[in-house]
C-alpha cells in the first residue's frame, strides 16, 4: 500500500507543517493487530516516559513518538531486524499507530539517528531503573553476564568466552541485573574485558546503593537485627571471593548468594535432610545440609548449604546472609535459572544481540589492558609446555620398556638412539621455555590502551543505539510479563503456554473501528485457537477496558472485544 496522506507528507516535507498528528480510521483484519492489546502494559512499563528526556521532532511526517510506538510494535511482532519490515506491509502496520503507512526502512534509521545523536538513552534508562526498583522493592538481585557476539569489521574489540558456543570470540559483554522473575532493572556494559567482580564494584553495587529504597519500615528492621543485609546479590561463581564478600559486608551491608569454587571435600550423606524447596515452576523435593565455611586462611566465616543429587554429587552454595533459611537459600540459588531464561527468550524472540548502528568510537586512551604481546608470549609457553610433558611421557616409556638385559644388539641400538633423540628434544625444549618465561618478563602485564599498535588497538560499538534498543526491548519484555500475570488466573496451562499465548494474540488480526463521538478506538480481536485461550482473552479485555487507556496523541480511548462466535463462560474444551 502506498502512501495516501500525501498532502501532509508534502507540507511536512517542506518544512510548512509540524509533525503529522495521528489518525485511526476504520478498517478491518488488521494483521499483528493483537499487539494492540500490549499497549497499555506497554505505557504502564514507561516506554513515553522517554518524553521526560528527549527533545521532540520538530520537523518531518513522523513523530519520536510513532517512532518509539512502532520499534516497540516491530520487537512484540518478531520481526527481528529492521531490514525484515521490508517483507511485510507497511500499510497495512501503518494502520496500527494511525499512519498511512510505517516509514521506510532508510527512514527509520534516519530517525533513529536523529534520537540518539541527542545521547540521552543513558538517562532514560537510569529513570525506567528507578521507577521499577521503587515500585518492586525487592530485597534481591539476580547478577549475570551476557556476550554479544561481533561478527563484524570495523571495531576491535577484545575476545570474551562464549559460554553457549565453547569458544572465545570478540564481542561486547553486558552485565544485566534482574528481578525474581526474571524481569530486567538495568545493564552496565564492560569498556573492554572488565571481569564481574571489577563490574561490580565499579559500577552495579554504586548504581544499586543509588537506585534501591529504603523504607522506613526497612531502616528499622535492619536496625533492630544486626544480620539483616540491604539487600542480596546472586550471581555464579564468576566473582567468587570470600575477600570480595567480606568487604561488601562491611563496607555496604550486602549479602551475597552464589555457588563455591574448587569444592574438593565431601560431607557425610547422612548429614542430609529431604526438604521441600520453592522453585519457579513448583515446589521440588531435595536434600540439604547446611555448615560453616571458612576460607583457606581460616577469615571469612559464611554459611554453607548443599545439595545432594541423586548420583551422589553435591553441590555447594555460600552465602553471607546470615537471616535466610536454608530452603530459601537453595530457593534463590537455584532460581538464578530464570535469568538465563531471560537471555534465552530474548535472544530467539526479541535478536537481543542485534545491532541497529555500525558505528565505531574510541575508548580512553588512559584505560589498561592486559598486553596481547604478553597473552601471546603466555600461549607459547603453554604450548611448549604441552609438548615438553609429552616428550617427558615419551621418556618415561623408553625407561619402562628397556631392552639392554637382553642380548639383541640391534634392538639394544635402536631403542639408545631413540631414547637419546627423545633426551636432546627434552633439553631444547626446556632451553625453548626458560627463554620463553625470560622474554615475558620483560613485557609489561597491562598496558594502556594508546599504547597499543594501532592496527590492533582495541575500540568500541557506539554505545547509544544499543542503549536506545535495549532499553525498548526491556519495556516490552516487562509488558509481556505483565500481560501474562493478568492473564494466568484465567488460564490452566500458564506456567507451561503462557508465552506461547501472548504470541498468539500478538499474531493475531482485528478490526479497528473509531468512535470520534464516544472517542473510542474500538478494537475487535479475532477468535483464538480454542476456547480456553478466548476465554482468557475476554478476562483481560474486561480488565483493560477499565483503565481508560488513550492512544499516545490522541482523545482516543482503547477499547477491546474478542469476537468470539458465542460468550465463553469457562475454560473447558
Amino acid at each position: 500500500m502506498g502512501a495516501s496522506r500525501l498532502e501532509e507528507r508534502l507540507m511536512c516535507a517542506m518544512g510548512l507543517s509540524d509533525t503529522a498528528p495521528v489518525r485511526f480510521e476504520s478498517c478491518q483484519t488488521i494483521p499483528f493487530g493483537g499487539v494492540m492489546l500490549l499497549l497499555p502494559f506497554l505505557l504502564e512499563c514507561g516506554l513515553m516516559s522517554y518524553r521526560s528526556h528527549y527533545r521532540q521532532r520538530q520537523s518531518g511526517y513522523y513523530s519520536f513518538d510513532n517512532l518509539i510506538i512502532i520499534i516497540a510494535f516491530i520487537y512484540l511482532c518478531r520481526i527481528k531486524s529492521f531490514e525484515r519490515i521490508k517483507h511485510y506491509s507497511p500499510g497495512e502496520f501503518g494502520k496500527l499507530v494511525g499512519y498511512d503507512r510505517i516509514p521506510e526502512v532508510k527512514t527509520l534509521r534516519g530517525m533513529i539517528g536523529e534520537i540518539t545523536a541527542q545521547k540521552r538513552a543513558d538517562l532514560w534508562a537510569s529513570s525506567l531503573s528507578q521507577s521499577w526498583i521503587t515500585e518492586d522493592a525487592p530485597e534481591l538481585y539476580y547478577i549475570d553476564g551476557h556476550v554479544q557476539v561481533y561478527h563484524g569489521y570495523l571495531a576491535n574489540l577484545g575476545k570474551k568466552h562464549v559460554s553457549r558456543q565453547r569458544l572465545c570470540l570478540p564481542g561486547v559483554m553486558e552485565f544485566w541485573v534482574n528481578a525474581s522473575d526474571g524481569s530486567p532493572y538495568f545493564f552496565v556494559t564492560a569498556q573492554v574485558n572488565e571481569k564481574m567482580q571489577q563490574i561490580l564494584s565499579d559500577q552495579i553495587i554504586p548504581q544499586l546503593l543509588k537506585l534501591h529504597p529504603i523504607s522506613d519500615q526497612r531502616k528499622s528492621v535492619m536496625a533492630e537485627c544486626p544480620d539483616e543485609p540491604l539487600f542480596t546479590l546472586v550471581f555464579d561463581r564468576e566473582a567468587y571471593s570470600p575477600h570480595f564478600f567480606a568487604h561488601l559486608w562491611d563496607k555496604h551491608r550486602i549479602a551475597v548468594i552464589t555457588y563455591r569454587k574448587k569444592v574438593t571435600d565431601r560431607w557425610n550423606e547422612s548429614l542430609f535432610t529431604d526438604y521441600t524447596v520453592p522453585t519457579t515452576m513448583e515446589d521440588e523435593p531435595m536434600k540439604l545440609a547446611e555448615q560453616t565455611f571458612n576460607a583457606s586462611d581460616g577469615k571469612y566465616p559464611m554459611r554453607e548449604v548443599r545439595k545432594l543429587g541423586k548420583d551422589g554429587h553435591q553441590t555447594s552454595i555460600v552465602t553471607t546472609n546470615k537471616v535466610l533459611s536454608t530452603v530459601m537459600i537453595a530457593s534463590y540459588m537455584f532460581a538464578r535459572w530464570v535469568q538465563e531464561n531471560f537471555f534465552r527468550y530474548m535472544r530467539q524472540e526479541y535478536a537481543l544481540d542485534k545491532i541497529i548502528q555500525y558505528t565505531v568510537d574510541e575508548l580512553d586512551g588512559e584505560i589498561k589492558v592486559v598486553n596481547v604481546e604478553y597473552n601471546n608470549v603466555t600461549y607459547r609457553i603453554k604450548k611448549e609446555r604441552e609438548k615438553l610433558a609429552r616428550r617427558k611421557a615419551k621418556l618415561y616409556e623408553y625407561e619402562q620398556k628397556n631392552p639392554l638385559q637382553e642380548s639383541d644388539e640391534k634392538q639394544n641400538g635402536t631403542w639408545m638412539k631413540n631414547r637419546l633423540k627423545v633426551i636432546e628434544n627434552i633439553e631444547f625444549m626446556e632451553q625453548e621455555v626458560e627463554r620463553l618465561v625470560k622474554q615475558r618478563k620483560e613485557i609489561p602485564y597491562k598496558i594502556m590502551i594508546s599504547q597499543m599498535p594501532e592496527s590492533s588497538r582495541y575500540n568500541q560499538l557506539n554505545r547509544e543505539s544499543k542503549v536506545l534498543q535495549n532499553v525498548i526491548k526491556m519495556i516490552c519484555y516487562r509488558a509481556e510479563t505483565a500481560l501474562s500475570n493478568q492473564l494466568a488466573p484465567h488460564y490452566k496451562r500458564a506456567n507451561q503456554e503462557i508465552r506461547a499465548l501472548i504470541k498468539s494474540i500478538i499474531h493475531s488480526p482485528v478490526n479497528m473501528e473509531v468512535d470520534q463521538q464516544n472517542e473510542k478506538l474500538k478494537i475487535t480481536l479475532y477468535p483464538l485457537s480454542n476456547q480456553r485461550c478466548n476465554y482468557a482473552v475476554s478476562k483481560i479485555c474486561e480488565i483493560l477496558n477499565n483503565t481508560n487507556t488513550v492512544y499516545p496523541g490522541t482523545n482516543l480511548k482503547l477499547n477491546y472485544k474478542n469476537a468470539t462466535i458465542k460468550a465463553v463462560s469457562g475454560q473447558d474444551s
